[in-house]
């Protein structure tokens, strides 16, 4: 099945999904619709990468195309909407996707509304709270996906490892934007690469790939680690260059929004790790200023790229990208999906948006 294929088989189970959740909240009160209204604004947008590997890593190990699975693999995009609306409300981030963040929707339907209390207070507690909802519903849709139990319990350990790495990922680049940077160059560029395992990397292709192919039942689940987890890596490289040097129409986020919210990506490490008094300096003064204006981010980026940041960076995506496709040529896969997997190595790695 082509790409565009499998993504809209992943639609139509999402959507079915959320669709059958909806008289339950309704049953609630009408009052819950703004809640609806934000996770459909969301769920419109995305990529599908993770329901994508987790697709290749079915079909490439035996698995057919079953109603059955896209339900269970739909299940990670509900997984991916909770992460993104916390992920916004600790970054404080204002768009997601090109549209306003959950709990910034929220912030604003307070203030339309004119009631009581603080408006930012409000949108964060409806956005965890929404959040929350996809979480436990992620784990519904899988539980309910209609695979036969003994898949179910064979791909349980990849997803509740998943769902637990992302958060210890997620904890750890709290932990990195409160700290600031250290002495040692070298230790913040490994302490951002260990971020990027944990919130991304794993989260976005070594798991999901692994997880349909726990699914089929197959016995190469952990020598798919070879190929998916430096291409996660990779591609949340390639994910902070864009976040700093992306087209804001492409990526749907303001120019340096990274910038702003302090993100101690492996980019800004590369950078420190290269750069002189003053530009350290420079950096550590203006990286994490939500207030950053297009001079301060324009001056970023100027010590980023004189330090040499970015070509190390561009230098790691290329090494772990070509690492990934070696071990892709050597894996246990059917060629059908290592077809579509060198493809979609292409496409992680070498993206604008």
């Amino acid at each position: 099945m082509a790409v565009s294929g499998v993504r809209k088989q992943i639609d139509e189970a999402l959507y079915a999904f959320v669709d059958r959740q909806r008289p339950l909240l309704d049953g609630v009160s009408d009052d819950l619709s703004p809640l609806l209204a934000a996770l459909d604004a969301l769920l419109s947008g995305g990529k599908r990468l993770r329901p994508l590997f987790c697709y290749w890593g079915w079909r490439g190990t035996g698995g057919e195309d079953l109603p059955e699975f896209f339900n269970a693999a739909a299940s990670l995009e509900l997984l991916q909407a909770g992460a993104l609306i916390h992920d916004d409300v600790m970054d404080g981030s204002d768009t997601r996707r090109g549209q306003p963040a959950a709990h910034r929707r929220f912030e604003a339907l307070h203030a339309e509304s004119g009631w009581r209390g603080s408006a930012e207070g409000f949108g964060a507690g409806a956005a965890i709270l929404l959040g929350d909802v996809c979480l436990t519903w992620c784990d519904e849709m899988y539980q309910g996906s209609g695979l036969p139990d003994h898949a179910l319990l064979n791909g349980r350990p990849v997803f509740d490892q998943m769902r637990t790495e992302v958060m210890c990922g997620q904890y750890l680049d709290l932990l990195g934007q409160a700290r600031g940077s250290r002495p040692d160059g070298h230790a913040m560029v490994e302490a951002a690469l260990r971020i990027v395992r944990y919130k991304s990397a794993k989260y976005t292709i070594e798991r999901p790939l692994q997880l349909g192919a726990a699914l089929a039942g197959s016995e190469s689940v952990e020598a798919l680690s070879a190929y998916g987890l430096p291409l996660g890596i990779a591609f949340q490289l390639r994910d902070d260059v864009l976040g700093v040097f992306g087209d804001p129409a492409a990526t749907g986020k303001p120019a340096g929004d990274d910038l702003r919210e302090g993100k101690r990506t492996v980019l800004i490490a590369l950078a420190l790790e290269r750069a002189s008094a003053a530009q350290a300096e420079a950096v550590e003064n203006l990286l994490g200023d939500p207030g950053l204006n297009t001079a301060g981010v324009e001056l970023l980026r100027s010590v980023i790229v004189e330090t040499g940041g970015l070509d190390a960076c561009e230098e790691m995506i290329s090494r772990y990208a070509a690492d990934a496709s070696a071990a892709l040529a050597a894996a246990d896969l059917t060629a059908e999906a290592r077809e579509a997997l060198s493809e979609l190595t292409v496409a992680a790695t070498a993206r604008t948006v």
